[in-house]
C-alpha cells in the first residue's frame, strides 16, 4: 500500500515516524507537542508560514485547560465529545494530512486516537488590494486583483450580489494542485460555454500552473493567432461587467491576472472607462481608439510603400522635404523603418523591466537622445523618427496589453511586405490579416461579431458608447445571451415627467 493512504496509528509516535519519512527535507514542516488537559498528549502538524499561529497557540491554551474526569468513558472519548463542533473535519489517513496542511490548515494529533482533527487556521503574507497598475482609469474603481483566491472571489461577490452567481473550483497541475475558479451567472451564461470551459480546462495535465497565461494558452482556440482569444484582466469591474454579459470569468490561484472568455476583437478594443464616463465623451474617445489601432499597424508600412515604389502618390512640396532629410541617409526605407522600431521597441521593454523609478526616464529619454543622435549622425532620417513615433503612441492608446503586444508583432511583416511589393503587398498583408480575424473563434463566438457575421442589432454597442439608459442588449455568445440589459428605454427625467 502507498504510504499517502497508511490509515493513521492511535499512538502519536507511530504517526509521527511516517510523517517524518514522507516529510523528508520539509524544513517547514512543524509537528508541535503538547497537553491536553493532565490526561492526553497532542501533536499540532503544520506548515510555518501559512498558518495563522497566534490562533493557533489560543486553541493549544484552550485545550490545555481542559479537565477529564474518571468515569464510565475514556478520557479519548471524552475528549472527542469535547472537539466535535470545533475541528471542521475528521481526517484517517496521511494523505488526507498532506493534503489539510498544504492549504494552511492545522491537523491535531491525539494520542489514542487513531483519527485526526483539522483545523482551518491558513493565514499567509498576501499583498494589499491596490489600483491595478496596467489598467488605471481616471474615473472608476481603484482597487485590483490580488494574488488572494479567496480575496478576488470577494470582490466579484461584493458587486454581484446574487444567487446566480456561481464560481466552481476546480484544481490544475499534478505538483502545484492551483485551485481554478470558473465564475459565470446562471441565466445569463450558456450552459454550453460553461461546460466547455470546465472540460478544457479540466483536460490540462501539467505539472503545475504559477500564473493564468498557462491556463490561457492551453484553452484557447488558435494557439498559433497572434491575437488574445481570451481577455486577461486585473480589474474586478471589468470581470463583473463580463459576468453580466453572460461571459465566463476564470480566476487562477496566486495571480492577479482573472481571463474572461469568449471575447470579440471589438471588446478587447473597449476600456471599462468607456462605461464610467458620459457617453458622448466615452464615443469620441472609442472612434479616436479605433483610428490609431489601424494606424499603430499600417502607417509605418504605408511610408515605406509610398517612399519606395510611389512616390507621385505623395505632394510635391512633402516629397521634396523628405527627399532633401533623405539625401544623406544610406539606407532603404525598409532598413530604415525596421531599425528605427526595433530600437523604439527594445526601449519599451527596458523600461517595463527596469525600477520604476527609472524605467519611465529611460524609455522617454532614450528614444529622444537616440532619434535625436540617428538623426544628426545621419543613419536615420526626420520623417522616419516622426512615423515611429506616431505609431508608438498610437499603439499606447489601445487598452489592453495583448492586443497592443499583437498589433506592435504584425507591424513587421506588414513592412515587409510593403518594401517588397508596395501597396500591393500593404493590401495583401490587410486581406491575410482580415481573413485570419474573420476564420478565428472565442469558444464558438466569431472574433469579428458582431459586425462578421453581421448583427445589426448589436452594432450599437460597438460603433458608439450608447447611453446607459437606452435599451441595449446583451451580445450574443455561443447561440445564447440577448435581451435587454435595462427595460424602460427612457431617461429618469422623462420617465418622471411621465409618472407625473
Amino acid at each position: 500500500m502507498n504510504d499517502h493512504n497508511t490509515p493513521l496509528a492511535s499512538r502519536i509516535e507511530e504517526t509521527q515516524e511516517m510523517l517524518e519519512r514522507f516529510l523528508n527535507d520539509c524544513s517547514d514542516a512543524s509537528m508541535y507537542h503538547f497537553r491536553i488537559g493532565e490526561q492526553l498528549s497532542g501533536m499540532f502538524v503544520f506548515f510555518s508560514g501559512l498558518t495563522h499561529e497566534d490562533r493557533m497557540d489560543e486553541l493549544r491554551q484552550e485545550m490545555a485547560g481542559w479537565r477529564f474526569h474518571p468515569d464510565n468513558t475514556t478520557f479519548q472519548q471524552q475528549f472527542q465529545y469535547k472537539i466535535t463542533g470545533l475541528c471542521s473535519e475528521e481526517i484517517s489517513t496521511l494523505e488526507e494530512i498532506i493534503d489539510h496542511i498544504t492549504t494552511g490548515s492545522v491537523i491535531l494529533l491525539v494520542d489514542g486516537i487513531d483519527r485526526g482533527y483539522a483545523f482551518s487556521l491558513a493565514e499567509w503574507r498576501k499583498r494589499a488590494i491596490e489600483d491595478p497598475a496596467a489598467e488605471s482609469v481616471i474615473r472608476g474603481p481603484r482597487e485590483g486583483f490580488t494574488e488572494s483566491m479567496i480575496d478576488n472571489r470577494a470582490m466579484l461577490r461584493r458587486r454581484l450580489r446574487s444567487q446566480k452567481l456561481k464560481m466552481k473550483g476546480i484544481e490544475v497541475g499534478r505538483i502545484t494542485q492551483s485551485h481554478i475558479t470558473i465564475a459565470y451567472i446562471e441565466g445569463l451564461a450558456a450552459p454550453e460555454l460553461v461546460r466547455e470551459v470546465e472540460d478544457r480546462i479540466a483536460m490540462i495535465d501539467i505539472d503545475g500552473v504559477l500564473e493564468s497565461g498557462t491556463i490561457e494558452e492551453y484553452i484557447e482556440d488558435q494557439p498559433y493567432s497572434p491575437f488574445p482569444q481570451l481577455l486577461s484582466t486585473e480589474r474586478p469591474d471589468a470581470a463583473a461587467a463580463g459576468l453580466l454579459e453572460g461571459r465566463v470569468v476564470i480566476l487562477t490561484d496566486n495571480t492577479p491576472m482573472a481571463l474572461i472568455a469568449p471575447v470579440s476583437l471589438f471588446s478587447l478594443l473597449q476600456s471599462p472607462e468607456d462605461y464610467y464616463e458620459r457617453f458622448l465623451i466615452a464615443t469620441a474617445i472609442r472612434w479616436l481608439r479605433y483610428s490609431f489601432f489601424f494606424i499603430a499597424l499600417l502607417v509605418p508600412s504605408g511610408y515605406v510603400a509610398l517612399l519606395t515604389y510611389h512616390h507621385e502618390m505623395i505632394p510635391s512640396a512633402l516629397l521634396l522635404s523628405i527627399a532633401k532629410s533623405r539625401e544623406a541617409i544610406p539606407f532603404p526605407a525598409l532598413m530604415e523603418a525596421f531599425m528605427m522600431e526595433t530600437m523604439f521597441e527594445a526601449l519599451r521593454e527596458a523600461g517595463v523591466r527596469l525600477p520604476k523609478q527609472v524605467g519611465a526616464a529611460v524609455s522617454i529619454v532614450g528614444a529622444l537622445v537616440i532619434g535625436q543622435a540617428a538623426t544628426s549622425a545621419g543613419l536615420v532620417s526626420s520623417p522616419m523618427v516622426m512615423v515611429v513615433a506616431i505609431t508608438g503612441i498610437a499603439s499606447f492608446l489601445l487598452p489592453h496589453y495583448s492586443v497592443g503586444i499583437s498589433i506592435r508583432l504584425l507591424r513587421f511583416p506588414m513592412m515587409f511586405l510593403a518594401g517588397i511589393f508596395g501597396l500591393l503587398g500593404l493590401l495583401m498583408g490587410i486581406i491575410g490579416i482580415t481573413i485570419h480575424l474573420c476564420s478565428l473563434r472565442s469558444f464558438g463566438l466569431p472574433y469579428l461579431s458582431p459586425m462578421a457575421p453581421m448583427m445589426v442589432g448589436e452594432w450599437t454597442d460597438v460603433i458608439m458608447r450608447p447611453p446607459a439608459w437606452l435599451p441595449r442588449k446583451r451580445p450574443r455568445l455561443t447561440n445564447s445571451g440577448g435581451g435587454l440589459r435595462n427595460k424602460s428605454g427612457m431617461h429618469v427625467s422623462k420617465l418622471h415627467r411621465k409618472q407625473e
